[in-house]
């Protein structure tokens, strides 16, 4: 099996590490292509994957990842539509396109789209996925399998993708804010940011295996921490009275009715 990557942004890259780092597949297999010629030669430098310097080079590969942005799948499609293998499986990564859409676009009907995030560059993704109906069981089983080298994958209706992109492919960012948040709070407290950093991180690395790994609900295991009269039941009121769940809500509203406008 071969690859190609159009775009290579922070996703296409973050996946391209993902993939190299497992040895799921030989680097030389990879094609990437992208704009700006330095972006590809400093993953290539990274990563051994091979640099394409004309869209052409990418067109004989088995599966082809698109990674530009919604609004550019347009431009690009004329230039690969009429040029593209009856066998080959196009893997979009475009927030709000539907398969519908790229399969008409690109004139193509092997059409698979997922939705990843960033930490696929250390195999912790949460991917979604949704196939068109012309790919084949081995066809999906074998894009399913060299993506799991980042992670999980979900396979999920398309409806559902935005809501999706909401608490997996953009949440990162709100862990992130919130890690250092912590970290922040504690360096106000008086202890060194890189310290509290790396506590904060591991706490949240910690509290997500013991709701994945125990089955237990969330706010179960609030509780089990907040003892009455606590220390901690004083920050989570803390947090209620600062409206941290409704801050939260609408951050995962936002972040759908952005998805839904690049459907309009």
């Amino acid at each position: 099996m071969s690859y190609s990557f159009i775009g290579l942004g922070n996703m296409a890259s973050a996946i391209i590490r993902g993939i190299v780092a497992s040895d799921s597949t030989n680097a030389e297999k990879i094609i990437g292509f992208n704009r700006t010629i330095t972006k590809s030669k400093q993953l290539a430098a990274e990563t051994a994957i091979h640099v394409a310097s004309t869209l052409e080079e990418t067109l004989e590969t088995d599966f082809l990842f698109i990674g530009v942005k919604p609004h550019q799948i347009e431009e690009l499609a004329p230039t690969l539509k009429g040029h593209l293998k009856p066998h080959q499986l196009i893997i979009s990564m475009a927030a709000g396109t539907s398969i519908e859409t790229l399969q008409r676009l690109f004139n193509h009907p092997n059409v698979m789209r997922i939705m990843p995030n960033v930490n696929a560059a250390v195999h912790h993704s949460t991917t979604a996925y949704a196939v068109a109906e012309a790919v084949s069981a081995p066809q999906k089983d074998a894009a399913v399998q060299l993506l799991q080298a980042t992670g999980s994958m979900i396979e999920l209706e398309e409806d559902q993708f935005g809501i999706f992109s909401s608490i997996a492919g953009a949440s990162p960012a709100f862990h992130y804010l919130y890690m250092d948040a912590i970290a922040r709070a504690a360096v106000k407290e008086g202890m060194p940011k890189n310290i509290a950093l790396q506590i904060a991180a591991d706490a949240v690395l910690g509290s997500a295996k013991m709701v994945l790994e125990s089955q237990t609900h969330p706010i179960e295991l609030v509780d089990q921490v907040c003892s009455p009269g606590g220390t901690t039941i004083e920050g989570v009121m803390a947090l209620k009275a600062n409206q941290f769940e409704h801050a939260v809500h609408e951050a995962v509203h936002a972040v759908i009715e952005k998805d839904q406008s690049f459907q309009d």
